[in-house]
């Protein structure tokens, strides 16, 4: 009997397990992990926050769910891959083998370097733990203070506002995310927080935390300032844990490399998630994606290979639903503009590369606030799409944009002063939708 080792409780994880039992049904599928709430929604922990979801719904598979999965579960973490011996050490002791393995580890929170981070009140959003914790001081907290440049730090503003906390929101640069949404969407953003009583500092560096008796009390910018706060919340990126692999000599970058079947340089030992560099044939590159339907994806694929059904990892257009200041907000394809934000150190959460790599396109715009559309026109096709409020359009962009849908017909049109760009989409979407498999 084949015994497959799934390291990490994450989606990808799980994903890769429900994909082995439905090709192998005799197959021996063994989970690995030291997160004390097992598998749970991590881009729930948002609306966990802000009370809109109460714990229990964080968790999407029930005990009968795991049964019917037929899976053996090891609590701990795994401290070792021993590939020549088909072994893995879990908490430096004990050992289990394997005859296909998966990484699926995910990412870690950087975290901050500089004085008093070690402070009670210094808190980050990486786990059910952090949650919970971060939940229990805002019953005693007046007064915050957030740091970081993407999604998970606005969602810590949103969730501590939420708990009657005075928040003040540093940003480094001029403006909120300015890599992925443009000047006019930043404003948007920033104009609903400060409605919600957020306090905003821009070009702001965070230089040490000042505590009194363990606590944090107060922090200090670079240009001397001091801020009174009782908890420094932070959300400045993400890190892949590749130092299994990369002790086990496997090909790591960034993330860990694997080929379109999601496997390593060891035929043996494949990986997926937050913790994969996946090879994208379509575009000859290598990419992380740290976003929930792509490690999903990459999850059911690993597990088809390591079952022996041979299946390509074949990358989407990159489809990112999110909440901004209380806006639904949906990223597809390439959105932004090139180079780093230097609040995001290394992958920001919800996030991907290809939106940091700008094609040679034209960007159209129109709208305003709560209902504004954004595309990235290219010579022939769609190649992203921003859609804030009115998500009516989002399925037919990511349609058309996945679909590589032929746009020549209406370029013209949307490139034309004064028209409502919206409309123009709708139209052309009626016809395209009726001539084309759209799945």
């Amino acid at each position: 009997m084949t015994r497959h080792l799934i390291l990490g409780m994450g989606v990808a994880g799980i994903a890769a397990a429900e994909s082995i039992r439905a090709t192998e049904s005799g197959a021996e599928i063994v989970l690995v992990g030291d997160d004390p709430f097992g598998y749970y929604s991590r881009p729930g922990l948002a609306y966990y926050l802000t009370g809109e979801m109460v714990e229990k719904q964080l968790f999407p598979f029930t005990t009968a769910d795991f049964q019917r999965l037929n899976v053996r579960y090891v609590k701990g973490r795994t401290t070792k891959i021993f590939r020549e011996e088909h072994q893995i050490e879990v908490d430096g002791k004990n050992r289990v083998s394997y005859d296909r393995l998966l990484i699926a580890v995910g990412a870690q929170a950087v975290r901050l370097t500089i004085p008093g981070t070690d402070l009670e009140g210094v808190v980050k959003l990486d786990h059910m733990a952090d949650a919970r914790h971060i939940q229990q001081l805002a019953r005693r907290t007046r007064r915050a203070v957030v740091v970081g440049g993407g999604i998970t730090a606005l969602e810590l503003v949103e969730g501590l506002v939420a708990q009657r906390v005075k928040v003040t929101y540093l940003l480094r640069g001029d403006r909120y995310w300015n890599n992925v949404l443009d000047e006019h969407e930043s404003r948007i953003v920033e104009k609903r927080l400060e409605e919600e009583g957020v306090e905003l500092i821009h070009h702001a560096e965070l230089t040490e935390v000042l505590g009194k008796r363990g606590r944090v009390d107060s922090i200090r910018l670079l240009d001397g300032r001091t801020i009174k706060c009782n908890l420094l919340a932070y959300a400045i990126g993400i890190q892949p844990r590749v130092e299994l692999a990369k002790d086990a000599g496997l090909a790591v970058d960034k993330g860990i490399l694997v080929d379109e079947h999601l496997q390593t340089n060891d035929p043996d030992v494949f990986a997926a998630g937050d913790v994969a560099q996946a090879y994208d044939p379509l575009t000859g590159r290598s990419i992380i994606d740290s976003l929930w339907g792509p490690a999903r994806e990459q999850g059911r694929v690993a597990g088809l290979n390591m079952a022996g059904r041979k299946t390509a990892y074949l990358k989407s257009p990159p489809f990112n639903v999110t909440r901004l200041a209380g806006l639904t907000t949906t990223i597809i394809g390439a959105v932004g503009r090139g180079g780093r934000d230097d609040d995001l150190v290394g992958i920001a959460r919800g996030d991907s590369e290809t939106f940091r790599s700008l094609p040679d396109a034209i960007s159209a715009q129109s709208g305003f606030d709560v209902n504004h559309l954004r595309l990235l026109v290219g010579e022939k096709t769609l190649l992203g799409a921003l859609v804030m409020g009115d998500q009516t359009l989002s399925i037919p962009l990511q349609k058309m944009i996945a679909g590589k849908a032929d746009i020549s017909p209406i370029r013209e049109k949307l490139m034309a002063h004064d028209v409502k760009i919206a409309d123009v989409v709708v139209e052309f979407w009626k016809e395209w939708s009726r001539n084309f498999v759209v799945t």
